[in-house]
């Protein structure tokens, strides 16, 4: 459809997941896509295959990130979409995380967030406006046991939007996708253990878990002329996963069965 016709458009963490998926979504909506990602290799594969250019960036570091923005914008003549998606996590109980680890996911998914903001506000102010769609989590609305570190990223992530949105509106929109049980190479080995995922599927209405295409949808959608009022929302797509109660969902579910089988 075209949609995002002559859009300048720079994701972060696009060499690969839902970034990848972005930027190919997006490149086929008519947007010129830069690939901004700390792994060269694989972010020159997807921009050869968008018809762009990849950056090294490591978003922990701002000047990094200024200089490769700056990069893209230079080579567009503009940006008008930022797609904050570089993103890193790590599975342990809180009191086993090291320090260091604990940094490196804060820096990596709430920092790396905001520096990609702030580099690239004032491009898309030279470009009359644009919008911005950071990628949050669907543990960033409900934190999830062994990965505190990153839920507690990925909730200020979308407390970054909604203040972001308050702060650039009226000419710049911000806007973030929480993503449930998805498919990607930092899911992947969940997949990979049989069974493990039953439950997953078991307590998710669409009894099945996401792919980075239907992220990458969300995503293109928020970036699009066709969400040009909306802004500051976090829009969860995890098929109807975070509507279960823990604990009580299971239950009621095996009552209901039970009822129906007296006739009741």
């Amino acid at each position: 459809m075209n949609e995002l016709q002559g859009k300048r458009v720079a994701v972060t963490g696009g060499a690969s997941g839902i970034g990848a998926a972005a930027a190919r979504r997006m490149a086929a909506e008519g947007a010129r896509v830069a690939i901004l990602d700390v792994d060269m290799e694989k972010a020159e594969s997807v921009a050869r295959e968008v018809e762009g250019r990849a950056y090294a960036t490591d978003v922990r570091d701002l000047a990094t990130v200024k200089s490769a923005m700056d990069a893209a914008a230079a080579w567009m003549s503009g940006l008008d979409v930022l797609v904050n998606n570089a993103g890193v996590g790590n599975f342990q109980l809180l009191d086993d995380h090291k320090p260091e680890v604990w940094q490196k996911v804060i820096d990596v998914n709430l920092t790396g967030a905001y520096h990609g903001i702030i580099a690239a506000v004032p491009l898309m102010r030279k470009s009359g406006g644009g919008a911005i769609v950071n990628n949050s989590s669907g543990s960033g609305v409900r934190p999830t046991r062994g990965e505190l570190p990153y839920s507690a990223a990925k909730a200020g992530v979308i407390a970054l939007t909604q203040g972001a949105a308050q702060e650039y509106g009226p000419t710049i929109r911000v806007n973030c996708v929480s993503p449930g049980l998805v498919r990607t190479p930092m899911s992947e080995a969940l997949f990979k253990i049989p069974g493990i995922l039953d439950p997953v599927l078991t307590s998710t209405p669409l009894e099945r878990t996401g792919t980075a295409e239907e992220v990458a949808d969300a995503i293109a959608f928020l970036a699009s002329d066709r969400a040009k009022f909306i802004t500051g929302q976090n829009l969860v797509i995890d098929g109807g996963m975070g509507l279960a109660q823990a604990g009580i969902d299971d239950t009621l579910r095996k009552l209901l069965v039970m009822m129906k089988g007296t006739g009741r």
